[in-house]
């Protein structure tokens, strides 16, 4: 869950036994794309409306949540990695 190569990592399960670290912003967009009708190509700029340092701190070990809003969506990501999308 900590920064790689300036970018936050949020481990996500998979369909198998192992747990994958997986890029914050591809995460987020996943979580996006499948909550709306938004397609992973809608969501390729997201970068810029993630408080990137604010992420960081709050996977490092930061308790609590930060909400983002990205293309009219409420954003959430709690400190264990989990995202929700309000739609």
């Amino acid at each position: 869950m900590s920064p790689k190569n300036g970018e936050a990592y949020i481990m996500q399960d998979t369909d198998e036994e192992w747990v994958s670290p997986t890029p914050a912003t591809a995460a987020i967009a996943d979580a996006l794309a499948a909550a709306t009708d938004l397609e992973k190509s809608d969501l390729e700029d997201i970068a810029d409306d993630i408080d990137h340092e604010r992420l960081e701190e709050l996977l490092a070990g930061d308790s609590g949540e930060e909400t983002f809003t990205i293309e009219g969506y409420d954003v959430t990501v709690d400190s264990s990695g989990d995202i929700s999308v309000d739609t």
